[in-house]
């Protein structure tokens, strides 16, 4: 289990132990496995602490991911902006879930602004903003459910664990960690899994409900993104994928059908930076990875409006998707020499 000794947890477990507290759990845009899983986690947990709890996220759920114990439970906050703005401005606790800055849980971040109410962020990004009371920030651990289930254990609150919470937090640590394949090189992981398989947990169930679970349209487009859209850039060790707004509606695409796409061409020899493109209507959204020593988020923030870990890292741009691509392919000579010797 993670340490948290050294954080000020006196006021939020008086809270969480005061009777019953009005809580809302906000989680970020574009939601993975991470998100979703650490909030239903907290969500299942203070319901079953008979506290009044209710959880938002700005836009849908991959079908994936749906799942998960009260996953029907959330509340979307792009559909139901007037109902978001007065359960978070009725809440006496907030929870902000998986994400290091506000801009991440547009369009409602200027009512967790606003809010009154204590707040506490859970997060492993690096750089979190300053915008709650109680920051748990730890970005060597392998996701935000690994810590959520830090916190439950440290405030004394493993009486209210079960099943479906394990699955959440598992569900969680497992698609974060690429089912265990980065960012989880610590020992601390493997204990809390093999605790959460003490509340005996289907693991490779929950595993063919992430991955075994999509659609023909996904497989197909994966598929064309593989054949016709991957650029291998060898003079740079990098290859990306691109993905306009005609491609995507030829295929049906649902949001999380680009899941894991950025991860692909990192299987190519000597490839250390993959990219992935998709075109939206306002904006191209990036994604970035690496391996080796290479670290994207610093190109993600100057670059990209965006930023994240290391080797996974995101950002948007407000230029089309071509002279998106452009600048991309453009800045890796600055890079060269980084990504050669990776």
């Amino acid at each position: 289990m993670i340490d948290l000794s050294s954080y000020n947890i006196t006021k939020i477990r008086d809270l969480l132990f005061q009777g019953n507290q009005k809580i809302v759990i906000i989680t970020h845009r574009n939601p993975d496995g991470d998100a979703i899983g650490s909030s239903l986690a907290l969500y299942n947990l203070f319901v079953q602490m008979g506290h009044q709890a209710n959880v938002f996220v700005p836009n849908k759920i991959p079908d994936f991911l749906k799942w998960m114990k009260n996953c029907d439970k959330f509340h979307i906050s792009a559909d139901q902006q007037q109902k978001t703005s007065e359960l978070i401005a009725g809440a006496s606790v907030v929870f902000a879930i998986d994400f290091n800055d506000l801009n991440r849980i547009d369009p409602f971040s200027e009512f967790i602004r606003l809010s009154k109410a204590y707040k506490v962020l859970i997060d492993h990004h690096p750089d979190p903003d300053s915008l709650a009371d109680l920051i748990i920030s730890q970005t060597v651990v392998s996701s935000t459910a690994e810590l959520v289930y830090s916190f439950i254990k440290h405030l004394g609150l493993s009486e209210y664990m079960d099943k479906d919470i394990a699955e959440c937090i598992y569900a969680g640590i497992m698609t974060d960690t690429g089912c265990f394949s980065f960012n989880s090189s610590r020992t601390d992981t493997f204990y809390t899994v093999a605790e959460l398989l003490d509340y005996k947990i289907n693991k490779d169930r929950i595993y063919d409900l992430v991955y075994d679970n999509f659609s023909f349209d996904r497989m197909k487009l994966m598929g064309y993104c593989l054949d016709k859209k991957m650029v291998y850039l060898k003079e740079f060790n990098t290859a990306y994928l691109s993905l306009s707004q005609k491609e995507l509606k030829e295929y049906n695409f649902k949001i999380g059908d680009s899941e894991g796409f950025v991860n692909l061409p990192l299987s190519i020899h000597g490839v250390v930076l993959s990219a992935l493109f998709i075109e939206k209507k306002n904006m191209v959204k990036i994604s970035l990875r690496s391996k080796g020593k290479f670290a994207v988020n610093k190109i993600a923030s100057e670059y990209f409006h965006g930023g994240g870990h290391e080797k996974a890292s995101g950002g948007e741009s407000y230029e089309s998707l071509e002279k998106t691509v452009e600048k991309f392919v453009n800045l890796l000579s600055k890079y060269r020499n980084e990504l050669m010797e990776t």
